[in-house]
């Protein structure tokens, strides 16, 4: 919207209602819970609501919302699925008005005028992009050398360049070591990696250094279920140390993410149920993070590949050279793909750009097969379409792209 004229479109009086934003996006997850609890009801799925615990490994104790009665629950198979919470950290206390987590920023029906982002992960890019747009000084602190410290180097420096246009202020390879709240504000001690020390104030802070698994007021430890780290530990089955007893989902461990939590349960219940099923490949799942550029990879990273042992031919495509981006404006970031150099297989594919997060999945497809170079690169792509970077990027790691 802010951008419209670019496309001979004049938006006058351009304002946002915050509340309203929030309401909207909560409406949304509102209506697909909803969703979720009719496909409970359509296939006769029985929902009790309250908080269980373990009584033996085939039997659980529900106590009741509002005070209802505690009920008793038998079964031969018990699968946890409990997720994750915001990690906290020693001298950062939430307070949920000033020092919050993302589930406090969910909720939040107004737009700070200021935020110090603690964390540059995929939390905290997506909130630092968000609260840009809607006009506040974001300040991101990330204790690694870049942002998105898990994804592929190139792209996390794309990344803090872009985010920097935005005017978003980075501060990597620092550290956070403490935060005071007051009525006023935070003011957010940090230290950099050479020691300097530096107070940052802001209206808020958003704690976002990731998740630690739900594993507590459970009874595991009084059936002998093995916990680590707040981590589930769990075979290739799901199955824990403690038989009939399984665990998926974030509560299990990284990486934390829906659709692998959504996958590793279809795989558990069909393997329970005596179905032919498959192991869950975790070199295949993709990774999301929703900031505007988007980013998404799956795969070895360049650098991790190397570590690996591998050979590999790396072909990196602009978007600023498509029709298809510079009728959208949408020109910044590139297709980076990791190619095994010895038979030419796809080992990682790394976007970051417009619709990433949709472009990835012909890449995952790609390496769940095994695919090589040559069937990505003589696959037709439509033009004019973003996806013909991932073609150009095939190439481009074989000195055989056409349009650079």
């Amino acid at each position: 919207m802010k951008e419209s004229a670019n496309w001979g479109i004049t938006v006058k009086d351009l304002s946002f209602d915050a509340e309203h934003i929030i309401k909207r996006s909560r409406d949304v997850a509102d209506t697909i819970s909803k969703g979720v609890s009719y496909l409970m009801k359509k296939n006769k799925i029985e929902v009790i609501q309250g908080s269980a615990s373990f009584v033996t490994a085939e039997e659980l104790e529900v106590a009741g919302p509002n005070g209802k009665p505690t009920e008793k629950v038998e079964a031969k198979q018990v699968i946890v699925a409990t997720g994750a919470r915001a990690r906290s950290i020693p001298g950062i206390e939430v307070d949920g008005e000033r020092v919050i987590t993302s589930k406090h920023a969910l909720a939040m029906t107004r737009i700070p005028e200021s935020i110090v982002i603690i964390g540059g992960g995929a939390i905290g890019c997506e909130f630092a992009y968000f609260y840009n747009s809607f006009g506040s000084q974001v300040t991101i602190v990330e204790m690694m050398e870049q942002l998105l410290p898990l994804e592929d180097a190139a792209v996390g420096k794309e990344l803090g360049r872009s985010f920097k246009k935005q005017k978003i202020r980075i501060q990597t390879n620092t550290k956070v070591s403490g935060v005071k709240s007051s009525k006023d504000g935070v003011v957010v001690a940090v230290e950099t990696k050479d020691g300097v020390k530096q107070l940052l104030q802001a209206e808020i802070a958003l704690n976002a250094v990731g998740v630690v698994g739900n594993v507590e007021n459970l009874n595991l430890d009084k059936i002998g279920v093995k916990v680590e780290s707040n981590q589930i530990q769990v075979g290739k089955w799901y199955e824990t140390n403690v038989k009939g007893v399984y665990a998926i989902g974030d509560v299990i461990g990284p990486p934390w993410l829906a659709h692998v939590a959504s996958h590793e349960a279809i795989v558990c219940v069909e393997k329970l149920a005596g179905t032919d099923t498959h192991p869950v490949d975790y070199s295949s799942i993709p990774s999301c993070t929703y900031c505007q550029p988007q980013v998404a990879s799956v795969g070895l990273t360049e650098e991790r590949a190397k570590a690996a042992g591998y050979e590999v031919k790396v072909g990196e495509f602009p978007f600023r050279v498509l029709g298809k981006a510079r009728a959208s404006q949408a020109t910044e970031g590139f297709v980076k793909l990791i190619f095994d150099a010895e038979y030419g297989e796809l080992l990682g594919a790394h976007i970051i750009g417009e619709e990433a997060t949709e472009l990835i999945a012909e890449l995952v497809t790609a390496k769940s097969m095994e695919t090589t170079y040559l069937e990505i690169l003589r696959s037709v792509h439509a033009h004019p379409t973003l996806s013909e970077a991932v073609m150009e990027a095939a190439g481009a790691a074989y000195g055989e792209q056409i349009h650079l």
